[in-house]
């Protein structure tokens, strides 16, 4: 599995090994941890990957990837497919940058690397949601072209369906 580049970050696609370093907290000697990684969104996102590989699979490319800053190679987050896309081509996202990372743009970059790539590979939609009162992740994903389409009484829902594609 490659990894996904963008302007200033690398997306890697977390294998069972990396997922297994990020559950015990304990980095690789050639991988570097932003201080703050892995936080508790990223080992659960680390365990449910576990999870589903042992259950159906590894389910790459459609699973997590761990953000780097290309500058200097450190992790400093996650974005994932919470799952492979659904009979209807419909895929659900989430991501997570550590705090001394966060304001820089990081989040929205990866996202759009990320949108790019589902589309690239025939995913038809790609939905998300944040808490109303976490702005900042809201902003995220209108950053990366996602747009509002609904709200619950705890978060407001947010997705980007491209032209052409919808069924």
């Amino acid at each position: 599995m490659t990894d996904l580049v963008t302007e200033r970050l690398v997306l890697h696609p977390i294998s069972v090994e990396e997922a297994e370093r990020m559950v015990s907290g304990r980095p690789d000697a050639e991988t570097s941890w932003e201080p703050g990684f892995p936080t508790a969104d990223d080992v659960s996102v680390a365990r449910r990957f576990l999870e589903r590989c042992s259950v159906t699979g590894d389910p790459r490319p459609f699973g997590p990837y761990a953000i780097r800053r290309r500058s200097d190679r450190r992790v400093i987050g996650g974005v994932d497919f919470h799952s492979p896309p659904d009979e209807h081509g419909h895929v659900t996202i989430g991501y997570g940058i550590v705090p001394s990372a966060r304001g820089k743009g990081y989040a929205s970059e990866a996202l759009r690397g990320l949108l790019s790539f589902a589309r690239a590979g025939g995913v038809v939609s790609v939905k998300g949601d944040a808490d109303h009162d976490n702005i900042a992740s809201q902003h995220v994903m209108t950053a990366a072209g996602m747009l509002p389409v609904g709200e619950d009484a705890r978060v407001r829902y947010f997705a980007v369906t491209w032209a052409g594609t919808a069924t």
